[in-house]
Order: C-alpha cells, then sequence, then structure tokens
C-alpha cells in the first residue's frame, strides 16, 4: 500500500453554551447543560458513566442528531465557531458501532466515500484511500467486499473513511472496543500519527482510559447536568479519581469489583463440538480442526485475534450457523427431545437451550420499547402474563435499565443496548449462553454488575460462553480458554485463567 502522508489542515475549535439534547421518545434529557470550549488542536478525552451521553455529544458536533423530528436540543454547539448542525465536513465522526458506517459493498469505494460526498478531485482520492488504510493497518485489497470483514476490521474501516476527510476536528467513539491488543496499539498508533501529521482536534470516547492518556491533553468527564470534571488527566483522574471511579468510570488504579472463584468443579458437558470447521460464506471457512466442550457450571473464553473466526464459532455453537464441517452436538441434557444438533431446532427450542448476544446489539433489536424487547422471548414461549411481567422487572432492575424502560431501544447508548441485549437472552432463562464482546461500551459499575451476574448465573449451573477481547472479563469469571489462531487452523485449549 502507499504509505502517502496527511497533509495538515486547519484544527478546528469546539464550544458548547449550555447545550442539550433529548430524544423524541425520552422524558429525560440525554444531556443538559453542557458548556465548555475545547481550543483548536487540543486533544480530549471524554468520559464519563454508561449512558450519560458522551455519544451524544459527538453526534452532535458532527451534525448528525437529526431535526426536530428525531428530537430537541437548546443552548449552542459550535465547530469552528459555526453551528455544528451546518459544519458538516469539518468534523469526520467514527461511530460506536462500525456496521453503522458500512455504506458501500467494497473496502475501496467505502473508504472513498466520505471524500467523493465533499467534493474531493478524484484523482486526490485514491491516495488519499490507500494513505487511511495504510494508516490504521487495514491491510486487504481495495476490491475486499466489507461484508467480509470481522467486526475489529470494520472498526478501523470507519477510522479510514473519516481520516481520508482529512477533518479539522476527529470524533472517535470507542474506535478500540472490539480490538484485540495489536488493533488497539495500531489504531492508537495511527491516530497518533495522523493528529501530529494534520494538527487536527481530537475528541475521544473510550472505557480504555489508559490507551489513550499517553495521546491526550485534557480529560472532560460528563455526568447529570453538564460537565463535572475539566482539567489535565493527571489532576482530573488524580486528584477526583475515588470519586469519579463510584460514579463508574474507568480510572487507571482502580479496578471494579469481581466475583468469588466458583465453588463448584464443572458439571456435564452440555454442547460438544468435534472437528468443526466455521464459516459465514459456503466454502470458505475462517477456522478449522475445532473441539471443545462446553460444560455445565463453567465459562468458556474464547479468544483471539480479530479475523480469527470467533464470533462465527459463537454462532455455530449456538445453532445460528451450519457447521462447514464437522459437528456441534447437544447432550441430553440439553436437547431434551429436540434432537441432537442444534442448527435443526426451531427457534422457540433454543430459547430456553440456547441464548445468543451478537456482537453488534442493534443485530438483535425487535421491538418498540426496552420492556418490549425483554418480553419478546417469554411471549414466544406462552408464559403467563405475570410471569413475563416479573422476569421483564427482575432484568430491568438487575441491569440498571428501569429508567429506560419506556424508551426506544435505538436511543440508548451502545453500553445500554449491550446491557438490554444480555436481558433480552437472559428473559428465557437458557441453559447456554453464547456472549459476543459482553462488556463492549460498560462502565466500571455497569461491567462490575454484568460480570457478577453471569458468574451467578455460572454458579446457578448454567454454561457461559464468552467471546471476548477483555482480560478482565477472563480473569474475573474464571474461564476456561479457547484460543483460536490468527490464521485459519485449529483452535488450542488451554487451561484455567
Amino acid at each position: 500500500m502507499a504509505t502517502d502522508r496527511p497533509e495538515p489542515v486547519a484544527p478546528a475549535s469546539v464550544e458548547a453554551r449550555g447545550w442539550g439534547w433529548r430524544h423524541a421518545s425520552r422524558r429525560a434529557w440525554a444531556l443538559s447543560d453542557v458548556s465548555l470550549r475545547i481550543e483548536p488542536g487540543e486533544r480530549v478525552l471524554l468520559l464519563g458513566a454508561s449512558g450519560a451521553g458522551k455519544s451524544t455529544l459527538l453526534q452532535g458536533l458532527a451534525g448528525v442528531l437529526g431535526g426536530d423530528e428525531e428530537g430537541e436540543s437548546r443552548g449552542e454547539l459550535l465547530v469552528g465557531g459555526a453551528p455544528a448542525a451546518g459544519a458538516r465536513g469539518r468534523a469526520g465522526l467514527v461511530l460506536q458501532d462500525p456496521d453503522a458506517q458500512v455504506i458501500l459493498a467494497r473496502v475501496g469505494d467505502d473508504v472513498a466515500f466520505g471524500c467523493e460526498n465533499l467534493g474531493v478531485p478524484r484523482d486526490e482520492i485514491w491516495p488519499r484511500v490507500r494513505a487511511a488504510l495504510d494508516a490504521v493497518g487495514l491491510d486487504v485489497p481495495l476490491d475486499r467486499p466489507t461484508s467480509a470483514l470481522s467486526g475489529g476490521q470494520k472498526q478501523r474501516l470507519a477510522l479510514a473513511g473519516a481520516l481520508a476527510m482529512r477533518p479539522g476536528l476527529l470524533l472517535l467513539d470507542e474506535p478500540t472496543a472490539n480490538l484485540d491488543p495489536v488493533g488497539i496499539a495500531e489504531v492508537r498508533g495511527a491516530v497518533g500519527r495522523v493528529l501530529d501529521a494534520t494538527g487536527a482536534t481530537l475528541v475521544v470516547v473510550e472505557h480504555r482510559v489508559d490507551v489513550w492518556l499517553p495521546l491526550v491533553t485534557r480529560v472532560v468527564v460528563v455526568g447529570p447536568g453538564g460537565v463535572i470534571a475539566d482539567g489535565d488527566p493527571a489532576d482530573v483522574l488524580g486528584a477526583r479519581g475515588p470519586e469519579l471511579a463510584a460514579a463508574g468510570v474507568w480510572v487507571p488504579g482502580i479496578s471494579p469489583a469481581t466475583p468469588p472463584a466458583p465453588a463448584h468443579a464443572p458439571g456435564e458437558v452440555l454442547l460438544r463440538a468435534e472437528g468443526l470447521a466455521v464459516a459465514r460464506v459456503r466454502g470458505v471457512p475462517v477456522a478449522t480442526g475445532i473441539d471443545l466442550d462446553v460444560r455445565a457450571g463453567e465459562a468458556l473464553a474464547v479468544t483471539g485475534p480479530n479475523g480469527a473466526g470467533k464470533s462465527t464459532l459463537g454462532l455455530t455453537l449456538a445453532g445460528l450457523l451450519r457447521p462447514a464441517a464437522g459437528d456441534v452436538r447437544a447432550a441430553d441434557a440439553l436437547a431434551a427431545g429436540a434432537g441432537a444438533t442444534p442448527i435443526d431446532w426451531r427457534s422457540r427450542d433454543l430459547l430456553t437451550r440456547i441464548g445468543m448476544v451478537f456482537q453488534d446489539p442493534e443485530h438483535q433489536l425487535l421491538a418498540r420499547t426496552v420492556r418490549e424487547e425483554l418480553e419478546v422471548g417469554p411471549r414466544a414461549l406462552g408464559l403467563p402474563e405475570a410471569e413475563t411481567s416479573a422476569r421483564g422487572d427482575d432484568l430491568l432492575d438487575r441491569l440498571r435499565l428501569s429508567a429506560l424502560a419506556r424508551a426506544n431501544p435505538y436511543t440508548l447508548s451502545g453500553g445500554e443496548k449491550r446491557r438490554l441485549t444480555v436481558a433480552a437472552a437472559l428473559a428465557t432463562a437458557p441453559r447456554v449462553l453464547v456472549l459476543d464482546e459482553p462488556t463492549f461500551g460498560q462502565d466500571a459499575r455497569t461491567w462490575s454488575e454484568l460480570v457478577g451476574l453471569l458468574a451467578r448465573l455460572r454458579d446457578g449451573g448454567s454454561a457461559i460462553v464468552a467471546i471476548t477481547h477483555d482480560e478482565a472479563v477472563v480473569e474475573a469469571l474464571h474461564a476456561r480458554r479457547f484460543a483460536l489462531a490468527a490464521a485459519p487452523g485449529a483452535g488450542a485449549a488451554e487451561g484455567a485463567a
């Protein structure tokens, strides 16, 4: 690939004057009374608890929140001294959900899309495209189908698309959320190189605080009532660290509470894979030679680099993808008359046996409100109204979603959507729960609560399969690790973490 150095840009200032936003379907304001100024070229880490409105602020700065039909705003939000809604093109935004930014069928065309909309001359677009892909470490052909990329690769694609536009303000919403350690280092390094070359202003939202501290010059924390902390990273995280950690902010050196080790040894095998190959596209396996057991009362962590086939393995174990070769078979204790092969089960059979939480929460949202989302599974099972309601109330409370019961699921933050999809899977009490990046988008407090909930399910006899890059989850759940290699090949079972 080419290694053209990005050209300097005119860095943009940011100013909020008592700004707030409320989604059209919500009574509560996502953010209110936010006042701050970011000087051109500053590098800001934006922190806050899950649901504090960080993503909403970034979308407001990018001018993509929509008009009056989408919600209500108050105050002013300015980029480069002009209203943010009319300054599109000055800001490049990488969303929390990379799938939401994939527009075109081929990698090169997708990265070029923003430049084309800005009217960049054609002979300048393709050098920019190649330089952006090189900068983020996405070494794939320009004609590679975007549908063939892993979740982590799509994150790098979205970042490349933003970088190619050479914005004066770069807005990153958890850009490393689903990346492996190598990918995290590559993306942060790429952002640093681009900022050094262009001088652009940076606002990054990320729960991995320690990843970005070497790059940022300022920390801003938002919460109820607007900005609750603002200043030098060492001052904010040092002097107010315990206070911020108690509110859910990830503070380096302050670890969230973790559950105790399991009291009992793993139980019987519920699912067994033998000689398994998994594939999204027929005839193109992404991992082969997989032999593993999923046991009652145990957490199994599926780890490995982006693109190794972890998500595809999860979908295959959950009975949602047919094995490319080999078998996934359910033990009698799990099948209970439904047959030995989960891929042949009806959806109703899966509900109480194997639950699946997708990597992208929006891929499984079905209902108009949060409460209705939790009732989809129980209603499909024909449960009595009282039991359906009771299960919903319990899950809303346990996963801190009660205040959002009547909200449209699509207006939730990424972390709230993740907790909702976990809750929806739990609503039918499956014996096996497969979760793809279960702690995505969580603050320190909700991370601890979610991990604690999974540990209680494990200790109650359920089998947990967690596909994750979060090493802290592996350790907290005392999970047995199953690592997939970087290239298509056999998975290797390892000892307990």
